[in-house]
């Protein structure tokens, strides 16, 4: 019998559109049993998890509850995390099976530099390194236990999102490309074979981002239209 695989889901209340077409997306292509869990912040509070005051330059609900996935998983095995503003057209069990015990953390290593100042509903678009990296990471959660939810709501942002909470940079994996492509960021031509696409910029289910990708857009419709289709 397989195992299930563990998903967390960066949820934001303006996205919630967006979080149920990528659920719908993840189920529809997978081989193996899947357990998904989005990261509602207000839960997250009630549970005595999460305290820490909105960042200025926060631009999600879920810009740092995303680590506290290994604490919810008590420090055990791996689990995958995810931005909801994704939708994934591969085998999420393909991107499961390149988990490496040698690491901490693997993501796909993007070298991005914003040259926008704001991204979707006027938020502050931040530059800094490793910027994307943390929008989709394979955590080997017994390797991330400094990971606690004190420190989650003391850290900076910087601290969390480079990775600060590791030994250094040898602990973080390399993903292929194909699992995290930027849509409207990277070359357009790449998006053709990627396995998960991402509107970092916003997308589609924002009114005045409808087109956003282009055929990516339409192909994100096609998805929501398959998912909530009506059956005689």
């Amino acid at each position: 019998m397989n195992k299930t695989i563990p998903i967390f889901i960066g949820y934001d209340p303006r996205e919630r559109a967006a979080t149920n077409v990528l659920i719908d997306s993840l189920y529809q292509n997978t081989t193996a049993p899947l357990s998904i869990t989005p990261l509602v912040t207000p839960q997250l509070e009630k549970q005595g998890l999460y305290w820490r005051e909105k960042d200025p330059k926060q631009s999600t609900a879920f810009s740092f509850t995303r680590f506290l996935v290994p604490h919810l998983v008590n420090y055990e095995g791996w689990a995958i995390f995810m931005d909801c503003d994704m939708l994934c057209r591969g085998d999420i069990r393909q991107l499961w099976d390149l988990r490496d015990e040698k690491y901490a953390v693997m993501c796909v290593q993007h070298d991005h530099k914003p040259q926008e100042s704001v991204k979707f509903q006027g938020e502050v678009q931040s530059p800094y390194p490793k910027k994307n990296w943390s929008s989709l990471m394979l955590l080997n959660c017994t390797k991330c236990n400094l990971l606690t939810p004190n420190y989650i709501n003391k850290a900076t942002g910087l601290e969390l999102h480079r990775f600060h909470w590791l030994k250094g940079d040898h602990e973080i994996g390399n993903l292929p490309e194909v699992w995290n492509h930027l849509v409207s960021v990277q070359d357009s031509s790449k998006g053709n074979n990627a396995l998960m696409l991402h509107w970092t910029l916003g997308g589609p289910w924002f009114l005045d981002q409808r087109t956003m990708g282009g055929v990516l857009a339409a192909e994100w419709y096609a998805s929501r239209d398959d998912a909530f289709k009506l059956w005689d």
